[in-house]
């Protein structure tokens, strides 16, 4: 069953997201060649706690980390570890929070160091399909526009949609209906309404959409060990349209670059 939120809650959801987003822009200078993941973990955990928030993911589904930490072919849920960050990976970094009662969670695919041209394209396209994506948010459009927008523009690409993994609902528990496929046909599925707030996260891959589950019962790689990104939004329908509760620009300002939207 689907939670609809008032404006009320959508604000103390707001507050949650931005914690995510404030997190994930302090760790934008510590994510280059060299960095532990696993001291990016303890940083995030630090940072939530001296703000008012709680680690979303940490205890959640038995998960040990306040980060999920994805290098590469891993898609998504990759655990930290100690191995340091390479000059040309690619890393996405997702981060929850539990504030007041409500969850804030999102993620994005950092550069490390130099990376390859093709590999900033996987990236790009797929923060595109985030936004269009999002767009297709208005009251009386329907869960199927926001897949198709999204498989349409990446498969235009040339590039894989993962399938077993989807966005969600989100609020007072870190996964409510309705899941969210980063694929579908347009006019199917649930019409959207006032009040849902969803966490859409595309997953594209540079390859094959098809996935393993490694050994660890968490991390998600590539079928075909190639390159995968992942970005992440909360957004709410205020108003009949889309209004994005997180932001990337805690990022971006420390990245000193200007990003859209």
């Amino acid at each position: 069953m689907i939670k609809y939120k008032t404006k009320e809650e959508i604000e103390i959801m707001r507050q949650s997201s931005l914690l995510v987003s404030k997190t994930l822009g302090m760790l934008t200078k510590e994510v280059k060649p060299g960095a532990i993941p696993k001291k990016l973990d303890q940083l995030a955990e630090e940072f939530i706690r001296d703000n008012g928030g709680e680690p979303g993911f940490l205890g959640l589904y038995g998960c040990p980390s306040t980060l999920l930490i994805s290098t590469n072919q891993t898609v998504v849920h990759g655990l930290p570890v100690e191995k340091p960050l390479e000059d040309g990976d690619v890393t996405s970094i997702d981060c929850g929070v539990l504030m007041n009662g409500y969850y804030g969670d999102h993620a994005f695919t950092f550069e490390v160091g130099e990376v390859a041209d093709d590999v900033k394209n996987l990236l790009k396209v797929t923060k595109e399909c985030l936004y269009l994506a999002i767009d297709q948010m208005h009251t009386g459009r329907r869960l199927g526009d926001l897949g198709y927008a999204i498989q349409a523009h990446a498969e235009k690409q040339g590039y894989g949609v993962v399938r077993e993994l989807v966005g969600h609902g989100l609020g007072k528990t870190m996964h409510e209906d309705p899941q969210v496929p980063n694929y579908g046909k347009q006019g199917r599925g649930k019409k959207f309404q006032e009040g849902l707030v969803l966490a859409v996260e595309p997953m594209i891959t540079m390859g094959t959409h098809k996935v393993k589950q490694l050994a660890d019962g968490w991390t998600i790689d590539t079928l075909d060990n190639k390159p995968a990104a992942h970005f992440e939004h909360n957004i709410a329908i205020v108003n009949g349209k889309p209004e994005i509760l997180s932001t990337f620009d805690y990022i971006y300002q420390a990245l000193g670059t200007t990003e859209f939207p």
